[in-house]
């Protein structure tokens, strides 16, 4: 299983909603072993500054960029099917 990473900040409306698709996905058989390490990029600059992304939520499957940016249901999932394959 690949490891999962995510870049976001608490005063983010659109990492709040990432955040709340991710609770409800790992709720679920299939994906509640996958690892996501959150980032805080405020409170970790220095991890943050070295990736290369702009906009948060941002999610890296194995250090690979697999979305950047306002993240629905279906985007949330999707990362979490990238992570099992």
């Amino acid at each position: 299983m690949k490891k999962v990473k995510m870049f976001m900040f608490d005063e983010c409306p659109h990492c709040q909603l990432a955040l709340r698709c991710l609770d409800q996905l790992m709720e679920e058989d299939e994906y509640k072993n996958i690892e996501i390490t959150q980032i805080n990029e405020k409170n970790n600059p220095e991890i943050a500054d070295q990736y290369d992304y702009y906009f948060v939520p941002t999610f890296y499957v194995d250090e690979k960029k697999v979305h950047e940016g306002h993240a629905e249901m279906s985007d949330v999932k999707r990362v979490l099917d990238l992570a099992l394959e």
